[in-house]
């Protein structure tokens, strides 16, 4: 596939890396030089500096035989001007186009119509979502939805005093009172283990589930030790993401948003109705002290500097807060610094890597989820075509040709009754029956094995 990437930030960086692994050929276009000097060394892909809205600067990009166009420059109306010009000039097929302001989300005829774009996203948005669900779910790694919310998978750290915890898996099921639930991968010490029944879960193991989204929290409970529900939350930083935060989780918790910059609160106090907004930095001791870190359960670092950020969650953790988030930019620093005194260290751009991929994805592909810092993905695909046209429909699921190391977890089907949609989650077994418009759920252990995946998915001539 051709595709042309303009902006080389933080998300443009990531969906390139992320494509030019599965043999793309990829245009990145940016106004930085020397950032695309950087990425050219790192990966093949060609680079063009210049404005990605520029007619010239998209013809020299290939426009005319391109298959995608990927805006996601920090700015909208770049975005939204190369999207339009990329249809009126060049008949480009797919557009898509970062929006950070959420005043376009009010007029999407007009995103459509206007300006030409198939599908937007804001990476802000995300993100905020992302973290509210990590809140909800306190004792996560990763919470992921499919399915119409149906089915999530998690991702969590076993710790010592859960009640699965030093006993072998096929004890879970019974753990839980016959509720369902499936272990995709399971991680020790960084390695990938192979897991059947008499697999013990050991303290410090890395496990990712599937469940009915109904039972995650129950499943969760069982790979650690009982804990206080979580009430205060405090966030450090009032940006885009930590003004959406506060405004999404005010009305269930306890929330205080540090901002330093004096300006910036009193722009989001207004809008925050029952959050308490102090001007101060996130690093200022005395500050977190007076305010009472010690009895805030959850700290969630999200300034514009990574280093802000990790000083931050670092010292409210050694001031007594029971859980730290911090969101760092540089994925080489996430990597480095989480299961330390940072709980969850998040990468803005892996988070919304997913809905890009979304788009990009051959077959029928519902959802993308980047898991293990990229490496690793989990994907919902729609099983469609007969027997004879699918190698996927109608087949137990041990008799499919699945590529080494992926594993199918669950399943959501439709059923209609009396013109009404029932949704039924299937918990996958050796002997589960793929139907035609099921909803799969795979978990790829390397992302090299997603396109095996997709061909895998992909109906016989007669059906198309």
């Amino acid at each position: 596939m051709q595709i042309i990437i303009l902006g080389a930030g933080q998300v443009g960086s990531s969906v390139a890396e992320s494509l030019v692994s599965e043999n793309n050929d990829i245009t990145l276009v940016d106004t930085n030089p020397q950032q695309l000097e950087l990425l050219r060394e790192r990966f093949e892909l060609r680079t063009i500096c210049g404005n990605g809205a520029s007619p010239s600067i998209l013809h020299e990009a290939g426009a005319k035989e391109a298959d995608l166009l990927i805006a996601v420059t920090q700015s909208d109306q770049t975005n939204l001007c190369a999207c339009r010009v990329a249809r009126s000039l060049f008949n480009l097929p797919t557009r898509i186009a970062r929006l950070r302001s959420g005043e376009f989300s009010q007029y999407p005829k007009l995103i459509a119509e206007e300006f030409a774009v198939d599908f937007s996203i804001c990476p802000e948005q995300i993100v905020t979502d992302y973290i509210s669900r990590l809140i909800s779910f306190p004792g996560a790694l990763q919470v992921l939805d499919f399915a119409n919310n149906t089915i999530s998978l998690i991702a969590a750290q076993a710790i010592e005093g859960g009640p699965i915890v030093g006993h072998p898996v096929r004890l879970l099921t019974e753990n839980l009172g016959g509720v369902e639930t499936r272990i995709v991968a399971l991680y020790r010490n960084g390695f990938s283990l192979q897991v059947d029944g008499d697999t013990p879960i050991q303290t410090g193991d890395e496990v990712f589930l599937l469940a009915a989204s109904a039972n995650i929290r129950q499943v969760l409970h069982q790979f650690r030790p009982p804990d206080r529900p979580m009430r205060r939350i405090m966030i450090g930083g009032g940006g885009n993401i930590g003004a959406r935060l506060a405004m999404k989780v005010e009305d269930e918790y306890n929330v205080k948003v540090l901002e330093n910059n004096t300006r910036r609160a009193e722009e989001i106090a207004p809008i925050l109705s029952k959050t308490l907004v102090l001007r101060g930095d996130t690093t200022d001791e005395k500050l977190l002290e007076n305010e009472g870190i010690d009895e805030t359960d959850i700290f969630v670092a999200l300034t514009n500097d990574d280093e802000d950020n990790i000083m931050a969650a670092s010292l409210a953790k050694r001031m007594g807060v029971r859980r730290t988030i911090a969101l760092i930019n540089r994925r080489v620093y996430a990597g480095l610094v989480q299961g330390g005194p940072i709980d969850i260290a998040l990468s803005p751009a892996l988070i919304s890597i997913g809905s890009l991929l979304t788009h990009i994805r051959r077959g029928d592909v519902v959802a993308v989820h980047s898991l293990r810092r990229g490496a690793a993905e989990a994907l919902e695909i729609i099983a469609h075509g007969s027997y004879q046209e699918s190698r996927i429909v109608g087949r137990r699921i041990a008799d499919i040709d699945l590529p080494k190391g992926v594993s199918i977890g669950a399943l959501m089907r439709e059923k209609k009754e009396d013109e009404k949609v029932e949704r039924q989650v299937i918990i996958a077994h050796h002997d589960t029956v793929i139907e035609q418009n099921d909803h799969v759920i795979i978990f790829c252990p390397h992302k090299r094995l997603v396109r095996q995946v997709e061909k895998l998915f992909q109906v016989g001539f007669g059906f198309l």
